[in-house]
């Protein structure tokens, strides 16, 4: 019989998958292990983990994601949950000046002005890049100074080092990190909300332990541990 849950998720849900354990453990008397945190790239992203075959048991990803996940048969149909809603925020480090991207035109002239600029490899990023861009017009001027961040790194990471003016992400992943500040949602008429859902891994050894705590991230007991984490949970 297993002694662990083996939790792949990417790094929206992490927050609250991590702050959620000591109660899965309760639930399940079993110890939970995450086994990864990021969609990214490389060989340690979730897709190329499940691709080869590694083990798990929950997996945890924006909800186009996981529909590609079952359609390959790496994740079970009849597991398939919505948890949350994630919004992209955008955030400077900490100490620098307040960007205004109160409007369209002000985050289009913040995108502008800023010398250096960071996105991930996940959702958030890819909607940066090939919509909002064009959306606002822009791509010509802001995507050399656009840099994308892969291997799991966060943006926030990055932008705390000094190393990018401004970064864009999940707003779940941004509030984790130290040394970044004024972590703002984009304006409501260019947001993109991002359903994440999970599904029991083909992997499992056991498929309805591996249900049962997708039935609690989705039930109102872990809703306001969720919210906390800067998502807004679907579940009953």
């Amino acid at each position: 019989m297993t002694q662990t849950i083996i939790v792949m998720t990417s790094g929206a849900f992490t927050a609250a998958h991590l702050a959620l354990i000591p109660r899965l453990e309760d639930l399940t008397g079993k110890k939970i292990v995450t086994a990864a945190t990021s969609i990214g790239t490389g060989e340690n992203s979730i897709p190329n983990r499940l691709i080869r075959g590694e083990a798990a048991d929950v997996v945890i990803v924006a909800d186009a994601v996981l529909r590609k996940f079952i359609e390959a048969r790496l994740v079970l149909s009849e597991t398939y949950t919505p948890l949350a809603l994630s919004t992209i925020g955008m955030a400077v480090q900490a100490g620098a000046p307040v960007p205004d991207i109160s409007t369209v035109e002000a985050l289009k002239c913040t995108l502008l002005r800023a010398k250096s600029i960071a996105y991930s490899a996940s959702a958030s990023g890819q909607y940066l890049t090939n919509e909002l861009y064009p959306r606002l017009g822009i791509a010509d001027q802001v995507m050399g100074k656009s840099r994308l961040i892969g291997g799991g790194e966060r943006v926030g990471a990055v932008v705390a080092r000094g190393e990018a003016e401004i970064g864009f992400q999940q707003i779940s992943e941004l509030i984790p990190v130290q040394g970044i500040a004024h972590i703002t949602p984009l304006p409501p008429e260019v947001q993109k909300a991002t359903v994440f859902s999970a599904g029991v891994a083909a992997t499992t050894t056991d498929s309805n332990l591996a249900y049962s705590v997708i039935q609690f991230l989705a039930s109102s007991e872990a809703a306001p541990t969720i919210r906390k984490t800067g998502l807004e949970p679907m579940g009953r």
